[in-house]
Parts: C-alpha cells; structure tokens; sequence
C-alpha cells in the first residue's frame, strides 16, 4: 500500500479528519492530502521541536498550512493543538509522524482515527 493510500484511505476517507499528512521523521512530506501543502518551516517544526521542546510548542502554538492552532497538549507521544471548531493531532509511529485535522466533528473521534493508524504502522515497524 502506499502512503497516500494511508492518508487517503484511512484517515481521510472516514470522514473524522479533513486534512491530513505522513512526515518521515528524518524529514519529507510521504503523502499528504490535495492541497495540505506544510512548509519546509512547519515540517522542521514537526520533526525537531514538536515532540522534544514541549514548552516552545506550548508557549508558540502549531501552525500548519499556514493555520496557528493553541496547544493544548505537548508531549513525546502526542501534540493536540485546537482553535474554534477545528484541531489537530500530530502522533509519532517509529518512523514517521501523523499529522491529522479535523473540523466540525468531535476532537474524540478525531483522535482514534489519528492514534488507530499510528498504532497500526508502529505494530508493522513504520
């Protein structure tokens, strides 16, 4: 399966996320959703900073596309930023990083699509 299958598919298809990205942790954009375009900015922000320097991503917020989400967790597991009705989930797997959005459904449903997917590609080693 390729990676945009994975974004494609299993996160953007169930309808809970709206916009979505897999960022190899060693850098690079894997596969990402039409017009999810992170700049080189946001991509080093989530591989160097997210999950390492919690008080800055804390202190700063997250942009992504060019949206400033406020923190509302930071940790080596997972970074959840929200702003009105919309969210974001960036969850680390062995390899890469999930980004996932979502907009108008419950932060909830939008994490166990995030976090299904990045146990998945842990228990297979990505």
């Amino acid at each position: 399966m390729s990676w945009q299958s994975y974004v494609d598919d299993h996160l953007i298809a169930t309808g809970k996320i709206c916009k979505a990205a897999i960022i190899g942790k060693q850098g690079g954009v894997w596969a990402a959703s039409a017009g999810y375009d992170l700049s080189q900015a946001e991509q080093n922000f989530i591989t160097q900073t997210a999950f390492t320097d919690p008080d800055t991503v804390r202190g700063g917020g997250i942009t992504l596309n060019g949206f400033k989400f406020m923190t509302i967790q930071a940790n080596p597991d997972e970074v959840i930023g929200r702003k009105g009705e919309r969210g974001v989930f960036l969850i680390p797997t062995t390899q890469a990083i999930l980004v996932g959005e979502y907009e108008g459904t419950p932060a909830g449903d939008g994490n166990v699509i995030v976090t299904k997917l990045a146990d998945y590609l842990k228990g297979v080693g990505y």
